[in-house]
């Protein structure tokens, strides 16, 4: 198994360095290639990826279900290539030929808040690229991840990911850690879009029942982090990117129907919906965002619930 793991992370060093010698338009070509190979030719996820797309667009058709997911492919490919590039094309004295920050002004005065600042996102867009922006701008954040199965590739993505100061916590076994970033003002990452099992918190995303953890709402209602929804997307040019947020829910001045977790959980996969809808091909249509159900209480579970309550 060791063996195998250090294969596959041989294997994507070859392919990084191909990549980084590469004009990233030239790659641009391949990833679209990939795309059809990967979509029409190995159907890789197909089922996966079709019921996603139908259970939030029941009424498309399916040769529009086709062209989304052969998007979402070239997405995820070129997302790679621009990772691989991005070290050596994007630095502190040419990064807004790059990116554009739709929402300057809202962003920044949180991201240098003197309060901690709570950042959600999602599997969709560049997301990578938006903590290594963050951290060039010179505000580092802590980003809540899973480690990957392969040590090497994780180490490997990893260095990356701390290039600019955007440092890793682990998904498990964070939570000293992650309390300490929370009482120090600093900007905590989190991607919103995780499947949390049957007891997380069940809300509607996308028009579909999803689980998510509590967590996530309660760094917000237990102290005095705001919760920023942000996106980075790939504009039309690789290497080319829009930075925008979506909703910030401040404590200073949050909304009545946004006091517990359910009702902020649910606030904050609207706002993450509302970048889906607007550019879906850069959904990760091939994360399984929806598994279980929610697990059906007895009516003594009920009572026991609102007697709790």
């Amino acid at each position: 198994m060791q063996l195998r793991t250090f294969a596959e992370y041989l294997a994507l060093q070859v392919i990084l360095s191909i990549v980084q010698v590469l004009p990233i338009e030239t790659c641009a070509r391949f990833c679209r290639g990939l795309a059809w190979l990967a979509n029409d030719v190995l159907k890789f996820r197909r089922k996966v990826i079709d019921e996603n797309i139908v259970g939030v667009f029941p009424d498309m058709p399916l040769n529009e279900r086709q062209e989304m997911s052969r998007k979402m492919w070239y997405h995820l490919f070129l997302m790679g290539c621009e990772i691989a590039q991005a070290p050596r094309k994007i630095h502190d004295s040419n990064w807004r030929r790059h990116v554009y920050i739709r929402d300057k002004v809202q962003m920044t005065n949180y991201l240098i808040d003197y309060r901690p600042l709570v950042a959600v996102s999602g599997h969709l867009g560049n997301f990578e690229m938006g903590g290594f922006i963050t951290g060039l701008l010179g505000m580092p954040s802590y980003t809540v991840a899973r480690k990957l199965d392969n040590p090497y590739l994780d180490e490997f993505i990893n260095k990356f990911r701390g290039r600019n100061g955007q440092f890793i916590l682990p998904k498990d076994g964070s939570a000293v850690a992650i309390q300490e970033v929370i009482d120090s003002g600093g900007i905590l990452g989190i991607l919103g879009d995780q499947h949390a099992g049957t007891k997380g918190c069940w809300i509607d995303f996308l028009g579909r029942a999803a689980s998510c953890h509590k967590a996530v709402a309660l760094f917000t209602l237990s102290g005095s982090a705001p919760m920023m929804v942000s996106y980075c997307k790939q504009t039309d040019r690789p290497l080319h990117y829009e930075i925008g947020c979506t909703g910030v829910a401040d404590p200073l001045d949050m909304q009545d129907e946004l006091q517990d977790v359910t009702q902020l959980t649910q606030w904050y996969n609207d706002r993450l919906a509302d970048a889906i809808y607007d550019f879906p091909e850069q959904y990760w249509w091939v994360h399984r965002r929806w598994k279980e159900k929610p697990v059906r209480r007895t009516r003594k579970q009920k009572e026991a619930l609102e007697k709790a309550a």
